[in-house]
């Protein structure tokens, strides 16, 4: 029988990748809840999947009804943006830590396959060179830079389902993306600043003629991963052939895609000369600093450095990426101008008087 796979935040930026992967590379049915349902275009129509708008939050009995109905629960609904840590720490909490707890422990007492997205921000501050699942310690700031109350959910929910897997038996995967980039992964035509994750905030504000600016002069490192390698991982994890990913922690990232976010910057203006309907939008890039006070506000505090060790998910799963950065930023470009995403909105701002 073909697998069934609840995707909680389906219409999310991981979500929409995976469910377009199942449905065109597995027979597998997804059964999906979100919010909204933008991202997910021509799935909609296909008989193997199933949406439903709602909150997780709301709709109790919906969730609970298909967690026991389906095999494997993929539970993607979170607050994962820096800025919000920082002004809505509270709203982080309840939703990434208390709603997904609630369904973990339903996973738990149905006997269902987890796969549980942790993050590459829980290794916090850690000064390892390589970011290991199982060695490197987490490393966090005092109480009050609440920036960090987004990791330490994630970290005690990894946790807690460890925990389960060691006293239960509990079939679970932990995820750890190191920031996936590629189309879909915010809204890149909100203009407003701090509204999006450090990848299409630049991409935004260079469609906008906004200076891109860099906190505390982009010297921080990231090491950007792009989403079709990434959910290539996820389909092997769920696959979990010889439950090789059975209890098991992963990295999901790509080492030598390090950089600093100056760089990020410098790489997003080339790709946009490399494409010549955009090549104007590049010529009139700018790139200033701002620190992070200014920025984020006084609760903020950063990661300098995040470098994912690889060896156990390409030990297990036969995985790693494929795709470069600058391949990443160019398709992620290429899928908005083929969409016309650029035309639309440009003239729309025109007419409504909003555009610079």
């Amino acid at each position: 029988m073909p697998l069934k796979v609840l995707i909680l935040g389906v219409n999310g930026f991981i979500g929409s990748w995976l469910t377009e992967a199942i449905l065109a590379r597995r027979d597998w049915q997804v059964f999906g809840m979100d919010i909204a349902d933008n991202k997910l275009g021509e799935v909609l129509k296909n008989p193997r999947f199933r949406f439903v708008e709602g909150d997780i939050t709301i709709n109790k009995e919906w969730v609970a009804y298909n967690i026991r109905k389906c095999d494997v629960i993929v539970p993607l609904v979170a607050i994962a943006n820096p800025a919000q840590y920082v002004k809505d720490p509270l709203r982080v909490f309840e939703l990434d830590f208390e709603a997904n707890l609630s369904v973990v422990r339903q996973c738990v007492a149905f006997g269902k396959r987890l796969i549980f997205p942790s993050t590459s921000e829980l290794y916090g501050m850690c000064p390892d060179p390589l970011l290991d699942e199982t060695t490197s310690n987490l490393v966090y700031g005092p109480i009050e830079k609440q920036r960090w109350i987004y990791a330490a959910s994630k970290q005690l929910l990894d946790r807690v389902i460890f925990a389960y897997g060691v006293r239960d038996k509990f079939d679970f995967t932990l995820f750890r993306p190191f920031n996936w980039i590629g189309p879909k992964l915010d809204d890149v035509f909100e203009s407003k600043e701090g509204s999006s994750r450090v990848f299409t905030q630049f991409l935004s504000n260079v469609f906008h003629g906004q200076p891109i600016l860099l906190v505390d002069g982009g010297r921080q490192r990231r090491s950007f991963t792009y989403v079709e390698d990434a959910v290539e991982c996820l389909l092997r994890i769920i696959d979990n052939d010889g439950q090789r990913a059975s209890r098991r922690i992963f990295n999901i990232g790509n080492p030598a895609s390090d950089v600093s976010v100056a760089e990020l910057a410098t790489a997003v203006i080339e790709a946009f000369h490399c494409i010549p309907q955009y090549r104007h939008l590049a010529a009139a890039a700018r790139i200033e600093t701002v620190d992070s006070q200014t920025y984020y506000g006084n609760y903020y505090q950063d990661i300098q450095a995040r470098v994912p060790a690889i060896e156990a998910v390409k030990t297990a799963l036969d995985w790693e990426p494929r795709t470069d950065l600058m391949t990443s930023i160019r398709k992620t470009l290429e899928y908005h101008l083929q969409r016309g995403d650029f035309v639309a909105t440009h003239i729309n701002s025109t007419r409504t008087g909003t555009g610079g």
